[in-house]
């Protein structure tokens, strides 16, 4: 064989496969299972882990803390716990929240189980009660359908001293460099049903984006 052709074709060959196995590099996608100790990853586009979760725990930590605020000293036999029922999120906000509305209503939901000062009502209760009531969780804004769905409840052993109503709302400040700004803020409202009175408590998170030119 020509010399010049076999060094020519052994070229050809080694730059092929250094091509394949960068492009092989590139598309390939590496998983790792993230430690407490390590910072959520933050989302280029959207709210993610990094936004939500401080804003679940500000949120419902605050309402705990009032709430609990009230409650007897050791000394004295603690009262029954509030019965209450977690209607939901609702999204307000600019952004789709895709598998993350379930995994915010879930946390809510646990840390709300979890406290000394209410007693939850099982999400299948009350999806069943909706369900008897041929109510839908926006209609528990109306006094009137509100009073419907307690009785439902009521009838089958399940009680209600209050709803829990959820919504995340965002804002946006664009600057003249395509910059943005989103100020994102959850909000939880409590009703008491036999009075209607509300108790509000939210948290807030600002996250700002911006576009990368790249090198110049």
């Amino acid at each position: 064989m020509d010399r010049r052709r076999f060094f020519g074709l052994a070229g050809t060959s080694l730059a092929g496969f250094t091509a394949a196995t960068l492009l092989g590099c590139r598309g390939q996608q590496v998983g790792e299972v993230m430690k407490d100790n390590k910072k959520d990853l933050v989302g280029n586009t959207a709210a993610g882990a990094e936004t939500f979760k401080p804003l679940i725990e500000e949120a419902v930590g605050k309402l705990l803390a009032r709430q609990s605020a009230g409650l007897q000293p050791a000394s004295v036999p603690a009262p029954a716990p509030k019965r209450i029922c977690f209607v939901g999120l609702k999204n307000k906000s600019s952004e789709e929240l895709f598998d993350f509305k379930d995994q915010i209503v879930e946390i809510i939901d646990t840390r709300i189980n979890t406290s000394q000062v209410f007693a939850q009502i099982s999400r299948e209760f009350f999806v069943a009660g909706l369900r008897e009531a041929q109510l839908q969780p926006d209609d528990l804004f109306v006094p009137t359908k509100q009073r419907q769905f307690i009785k439902v409840m009521e009838s089958q052993g399940s009680p209600i001293d209050y709803l829990l109503f959820a919504s995340l709302t965002s804002g946006t400040t664009r600057s003249t460099n395509d910059n943005t700004q989103k100020d994102y803020l959850l909000t939880l409202e409590l009703v008491n049903i036999q009075t209607g009175t509300p108790d509000k408590e939210s948290a807030s998170i600002r996250k700002g984006y911006r576009k990368s030119h790249g090198l110049r």
